[in-house]
């Protein structure tokens, strides 16, 4: 009686945020390495799928990195990156837009369907939605760098992705966009999931990781941070707490919050429904960030 008292106070809690939250767009990004974990990616979308079974309106972006790595490993390749960011040639962008597009796309398409739920992957094999264009860096002497078929995503079909999302079915993304000749580009999964929640002007902007969320000291978890304003983080970007490959992470994230997304959520997919955790109850488990 105690448990099941317990699961009704539970409901009780989430009511309130599945009122507030109905109909309003959730872009969810998940990362390479969460990946990695069969067990935990059939967890996030389980979770993924009672989101949009109470009336959220989820997107689903996906990197996957490691998987990339293994495939041009067995192709014969060697990964170059350049400033944090993987130089990509066509050989490259073949193994990348198979890994991303046909293997692993399909592959959550697949357990969402086995799920209960519904969904689509949308992609240049599909029907596009991410826009770009090249993207190239400054160097040290003030030249461009060029990253090859590396772009960062402009513009999106909207009409599209909400057509899908009004058919009470989930979109799931890879991070290839094709530019406005219809060449394919590699980008960055988190700056594109914060494009398009930037675009659509969403709720909410999540990223699942493997990493529970921002700490002020890495070494020590009870210094995680559950709630940040986008001030702040600058300022932990600037004094190094925030660093590595979290930083391009959290930038395209303040600029989303800019843009108009209410909230940015870091979470560890590792946890079990951490999603459910962070957006319906009261406290959370990761760390959220607002304007």
């Amino acid at each position: 009686m105690e448990e099941a008292i317990k699961k009704a106070q539970v409901l009780s809690e989430a009511l309130g945020w599945i009122r507030e939250f109905r109909d309003r767009y959730v872009v969810i990004k998940l990362g390479g390495s969460a990946l990695e974990d069969a067990e935990g990616v059939r967890r996030c979308l389980a979770d993924v799928v009672f989101m949009e079974a109470v009336g959220m309106r989820p997107i689903l972006i996906h990197g996957g990195g490691k998987s990339i790595n293994k495939a041009m490993s067995e192709a014969g390749i060697a990964p170059r990156f350049v400033q944090g960011r993987r130089y990509t040639d066509d050989a490259t962008l073949e193994i990348v837009s198979r890994v991303l597009a046909e293997e692993i796309s399909e592959s959550l398409v697949d357990e969402i369907r086995s799920l209960g739920g519904r969904a689509v992957p949308m992609s240049y094999r599909t029907q596009n939605v991410l826009i770009g264009e090249r993207l190239l860096l400054p160097g040290d002497g003030g030249e461009d760098v060029d990253l090859g078929r590396v772009g960062h995503v402009v513009d999106i079909n909207r009409d599209a992705l909400l057509a899908v999302c009004r058919t009470d079915t989930i979109p799931v993304l890879p991070s290839i966009a094709l530019d406005r000749e219809g060449g394919m580009l590699n980008v960055n999964a988190d700056t594109a999931a914060a494009a398009v929640a930037r675009m659509l002007r969403s709720e909410k902007l999540v990223f699942l990781s493997d990493v529970p969320g921002i700490f002020l000291n890495k070494k020590d978890p009870s210094t995680l941070v559950s709630h940040l304003k986008a001030s702040r983080v600058r300022e932990l970007i600037q004094d190094g707490t925030i660093d590595a490959g979290m930083v391009p992470k959290v930038e395209a994230a303040l600029e989303a919050l800019q843009a108009g997304v209410k909230k940015i959520h870091i979470i560890d997919a590792g946890i079990p429904h951490s999603l459910l955790l962070e957006i319906y109850s009261d406290k959370g488990i990761g760390t959220e960030i607002v304007a």
